[in-house]
This record gives structure tokens, C-alpha cells and sequence, in this order.
């Protein structure tokens, strides 16, 4: 039955603005849902699934071992020489893929799965297809005709290690990669229905199109280097498109394999939209407040190109503030479910909103 999902709107406290700050509600995006044994490759890497309570959740442990799991997974998913006519773009698509990160999308689709009532490896297609989209989207966005950076992850961004045609390709690929995963029925479980994967795949779709990942980038292109500062609902309509709509994907992927209801999936959407915009300020203030190593990327590139950020809007303190409010208000969605399988999610809102890099 089709299902209309309301605009979940991160409510701005009103004490941390001032009058110059007042705006109206944004318009923002919407992602409404679309109406034999797990693949061999797959099942050697699931994990047991042990329910751990809130109290004894040891949240680096948990991303260890997820990142363990997927980055097996992606080594699987990409051979170190598969195509001899074309291995060029292979190697670059490892290169960018292979080269680290916190695995944070994956992490949160796995966790959300189980939220939903389901076990974490079934959801392991559909989260390293959220790792290939987000590779992807940052291979596309350090380009010299997007934010032409020369560091990602501590290492050369890809069209400085290879060149930019194949840093083009190699985001296209693994793009194509991320749809072809996400939709191989043999990678999942039985009970994960073929509708059910089709809903998950026409999320991850509509995240990184023209209602989602494509549109923030490029109204973010289009608010560099003004004369005036973006005013905060442009900004937040900029975040939550080009940043946090994949981060609602893998949350809401994961909640539809592992069989959520509408109600749990409207409540993870809204869980994953505080955390996804919460994600772009804490991003903010860190390239406001850390160097080029301690963040493995170009700092304050923000502040050299004159974009618009939390900081430079709001000021410091408030949008400290605001991410604290962001995070209550991920928290509070989760109430109501159970808490032990809550846990992955609680923890990694925190993981978030208090990183370091």
C-alpha cells in the first residue's frame, strides 16, 4: 500500500538565534518508500548477533568489527586484477574504495536492520552498496570542476593518484557496482522478499538523484563565493541533500530488509535525518578546529573558498549547540524500540556527533 511519509523538519532551537537568524521552515527533501541461504560470499563474513545491552555497548569495538566485516566484503566485490584490457580503472576504483574511513554507512545500515527485527548480514549487499555510493560521491566531489581537493583520507584524492578522466569513470563504475549489488537476489536470505529489496534499491536511487545527493551538490556549487552569506534554510536544504540523504538511505535500507514497519521506517527516517544533517555540522566545526593530519583531509578549505558553513552562519558555540540539539532529537526517535537492539544506533549518533575527525 503506497505510503506518504510527512517532511521530517530538524527543529533549530530558537534560543540560538538571533533575530537576524529567524527564517521560516525550508522546504526539504522527501525519500518516500516505493511500494536458499545468503550468497556464499557473503555468509563467510556474517557475524553472530549477539544483543548487547545500552549500558555495556563498546561502541569502538562494534565499529571495528563492522568495519572488519564490509571491508572483507569490499575487497571481495572489487579483484585487485580483474579486467586486463581495463585494469587502469579497476586499480582506481580499489584505490579510493580500499583506502579507509570509518565505514559509518554501512555501520548504520547493518544496525538498522536489526533494529527493524532482522539479522545484520542480511542487510551486508545493500550496506557496502551505501560504502560504493558515498566512495563514489567523494571521488565526484574532490574533482577540479566540483571542490578540487587534492587529500582525501589521508592520501592523494583519486584524479591526482591516476588522472581525471579515470577518477570519472572509477565513480561511475563503482556506482554502477553499488545497483549491482544492491540488487543481486541471490545475496540475500529467503525471507528477505524480492519486494522488499526493489523498495531498498529505489531508496538508494532517489538519495544520490535530483531529489537528493546531485541537487545539494550542486546548489552548493551555486552558494560558493557569494557576495552574501546563504541564509540557514538554503544551507540546511544544501546538507540535507548533498550529506544526509545517503546517510537516511543506509538507515532506511537497512530498516526495510530487515522487515520494519511503516512506523519504524518513518521513525529511522526521521532518526537518520538528524544524524545526517548533525553529521555536516559537527563536519563544519572540525575544519574550523583541526589540522590537515588530524582530519586526513584539506582543513579549512571551507573558510579559503568562502563557503557558507554552521560556524561562519551561527557562530562557534551555537552550532555546538545545535548539534546537541540534533543529537537529543536522533534519540528521541528511537524510543519505543527495543533498547538492547536500540544500542548500535544510540551509540552511533554519539560516535557522530562527538568524532574527532
Amino acid at each position: 500500500m503506497a505510503h506518504t511519509l510527512l517532511p521530517f523538519v530538524p527543529s533549530f532551537p530558537s534560543h540560538l538565534l538571533s533575530s537576524q537568524f529567524l527564517i521560516s521552515k525550508p522546504h526539504l527533501p522527501q525519500f518516500p518508500p516505493t511500494s536458499s541461504a545468503v550468497h556464499r560470499r557473503f555468509s563467510r563474513l556474517a557475524m553472530s548477533d549477539q544483543s548487547t545491552t545500552a549500558t555495556q555497548f563498546d561502541i569502538k569495538e562494534y565499529m571495528i568489527e563492522k568495519a572488519a566485516m564490509v571491508n572483507q566484503a569490499l575487497d571481495s566485490a572489487i579483484p585487485a586484477k580483474a579486467f586486463p584490457q581495463s585494469n587502469r580503472l579497476n586499480e582506481a576504483m580499489r584505490y579510493s574504495l580500499m583506502a579507509g574511513g570509518k565505514r559509518v554507512r554501512p555501520a548504520l545500515c547493518l544496525a538498522a536492520c536489526k533494529i527493524a527485527g532482522g539479522l545484520e548480514p542480511w542487510a551486508l549487499p545493500a550496506a557496502l552498496a551505501t560504502e560504493m555510493i558515498h566512495t563514489m560521491s567523494l571521488i565526484h566531489d574532490d574533482l577540479p570542476c566540483m571542490d578540487n581537493d587534492d587529500l582525501r583520507r589521508g592520501k592523494l584524492t583519486c584524479h591526482k593518484a591516476f588522472d581525471e578522466p579515470t577518477a570519472v569513470l572509477a565513480g561511475d563504475a563503482l556506482l554502477a557496482l553499488a545497483f549491482e549489488t544492491a540488487s543481486n537476489l541471490s545475496s540475500y536470505p529467503v525471507n528477505v522478499l524480492p519486494d522488499r529489496i526493489a523498495r531498498a534499491v529505489g531508496e538508494l536511487a532517489r538519495c544520490i538523484g535530483a531529489e537528493g545527493l546531485a541537487a545539494g551538490q550542486l546548489v552548493d556549487l551555486e552558494s560558493t563565493g557569494l557576495s552574501e552569506p546563504v541564509p540557514l534554510d538554503k544551507l540546511e536544504y544544501i546538507h540535507l541533500h548533498k550529506t544526509a540523504a545517503l546517510l537516511e538511505a543506509a538507515v532506511v535500507t537497512g530498516a526495510i530488509i530487515g522487515g520494519g514497519s511503516d512506523e519504524q521506517i518513518d521513525r529511522l527516517r526521521g532518526y537518520a535525518r538528524s544524524i545526517g544533517l548533525l553529521f555536516q555540522v559537527v563536519d563544519d566545526i572540525l575544519d574550523l578546529t583541526k589540522s590537515s593530519e588530524e582530519l586526513g583531509k584539506t582543513a579549512g578549505k571551507d573558510l579559503a573558498s568562502d563557503k557558507t558553513t554552521y560556524p561562519k552562519l551561527i557562530g562557534l558555540d551555537k552550532s555546538r549547540e545545535f548539534a546537541e540539539e540534533l543529537l537529543g532529537q536522533a534519540k528521541e526517535q528511537l524510543n519505543g524500540f527495543d533498547p538492547e537492539s536500540a544500542a548500535p544506533l544510540v551509540h552511533l549518533a554519539n560516535y557522530i556527533a562527538y568524532r574527532q575527525k
